[in-house]
């Protein structure tokens, strides 16, 4: 299978670097390897020197890089809805330029260069498909945005669909809107398709994140929480690459307190990611360029190491069974590091368990055995979520017990009251506390 590797981290931390030289040791080790950008400020061109086309270029042995084309996939993907969209800005009146930049999907070129990844990786060309991604909180969106689409088309769509058959033949004749039709529905089908098959791969055991930072405590910050937000969606993070470390060697005193500075900040950062490997990479003069830079630069960063081979790690969501004095039960076990209880949340919704975290949410499809349950507890203990499921006729739901001096999860009301208007509605049709059965 192909081994896919996504680089991402705060702004100017130097991830296309560590991508583009993770890519050319990969190259250099004798494996097929791609190289592509998802932000739309493609730099992967001046990280190798070279001229980068919309197709895979080849620009050393088994080396290759892309510069993809967003506006033609855009087109195929989303041209039917953009084009309806238009239409009904266009009869209320809305200027053609501005309804052609209000159509615009959000993050667009991110999300068709991961379908561009995902038909990498069907082909069976690569060994390895090397990501440099967009800064950590455009990644973030881009990376939820599969399952918080597919829930909306899940519960909407569909009852949708079945009321425009429906009434289109009344809304056309009362109705001066443009009333959409299969074409529209079904790119949206499409879409919602193609973003599932993103989702399944790069929650799959051939991807994995690694974070890219700085020795700097406002960076180091932003990835531990990347760091939760990406478990909390479910996406395996297998490394940290620590850039622009100053060496003590030589030092003089100025620079002596910048490595003693940077050191302090470098153990923070070595408990903190704890076991995840912490490769760190000399300061340098100029940013490494060309291909033989940067397999330079990758061989000092790596080491000994194997930066290829598949995280070892267990999947990010599963469901633990046991027995206890309450009869039997079930426990569903998150990873969620670096996660405090004070910024998390949790509710249910019928078959799902809604989890926030600060200002991400995840929406988690229950399995039969638990979804027939109540939610009988919930702790937050060494940076793991453990939500107890019990029997509906066996057992009263109990406080969430979080570990003491986390503070209290809050109650289910709440948590209620923290949802969105959106959210709250659909809850309130629907069982949707954490202390159902009072």
């Amino acid at each position: 299978m192909t081994r896919v590797l996504l680089y991402t981290g705060k702004g100017g931390v130097g991830k296309t670097t560590s991508a583009a030289g993770t890519a050319t040791l990969a190259a250099l080790r004798g494996l097929r390897t791609l190289v592509l950008s998802t932000d739309a400020a493609h730099s992967l061109s001046d990280a190798f020197d070279s001229e980068v086309g919309p197709e895979p270029t080849e620009i050393d042995d088994l080396l290759f890089v892309q510069q993809i084309d967003a506006q033609r996939k855009f087109e195929r993907s989303w041209g039917d809805i953009q084009a309806y969209l238009r239409s009904v800005l266009h009869m209320v009146g809305v200027d053609p330029i501005e309804a052609e930049e209000l159509t615009v999907l959000p993050g667009a070129e991110e999300v068709l260069a991961l379908l561009e990844v995902r038909d990498h990786v069907r082909s069976g060309r690569w060994d390895v498909i090397v990501v440099d991604c967009a800064p950590t909180a455009e990644t973030l969106r881009l990376l939820a945005l599969p399952e918080a689409l597919n829930w909306y088309m899940d519960r909407i769509f569909n009852a949708e669909r079945k009321v425009m058959r429906t009434f289109r033949p009344f809304l056309s004749r009362g109705s001066s809107l443009p009333v959409p039709d299969d074409n529209v529905f079904d790119a949206l089908r499409r879409l919602q398709s193609d973003l599932s098959d993103i989702r399944t791969l790069l929650a799959g055991p051939d991807a994995s994140v690694r974070l890219v930072l700085t020795p700097e405590a406002v960076v180091v910050a932003e990835a531990r929480r990347s760091l939760t937000r990406l478990s909390l969606y479910g996406y395996r993070v297998d490394g940290v690459v620590a850039n622009r470390v100053f060496p003590a060697a030589g030092a003089d005193t100025w620079r002596r307190q910048w490595v003693a500075a940077q050191r302090g900040i470098l153990e923070e950062v070595a408990d903190s990611f704890r076991p995840l490997p912490i490769w760190e990479s000399p300061y340098r003069v100029c940013e490494p360029v060309g291909v033989e830079e940067l397999a330079a630069f990758a061989v000092e960063m790596y080491g000994g190491d194997d930066p290829f081979a598949r995280a070892t790690d267990e999947t990010s969501l599963w469901v633990d069974r046991h027995i206890d004095t309450d009869g039997r039960t079930y426990t569903l076990t998150m990873p969620l590091p670096l996660a405090s209880a004070n910024e998390l949340e949790l509710a249910r919704h019928g078959d799902e368990l809604i989890v926030t975290v600060g200002s991400y949410r995840r929406v988690l499809p229950l399995p039969a055995a638990l979804a027939r349950g109540v939610v009988a507890g919930a702790r937050l203990d060494d940076g793991r979520l453990q939500v107890r499921f019990a029997p509906r006729e066996s057992v009263r739901p109990a406080v969430p017990d979080v570990p003491s001096g986390a503070g209290p999860l809050e109650s289910a009301q709440e948590l209620a009251q923290g949802l969105t208007a959106e959210y709250h509605e659909h809850l309130t049709r629907r069982e949707a506390v954490i202390g159902e059965g009072r």
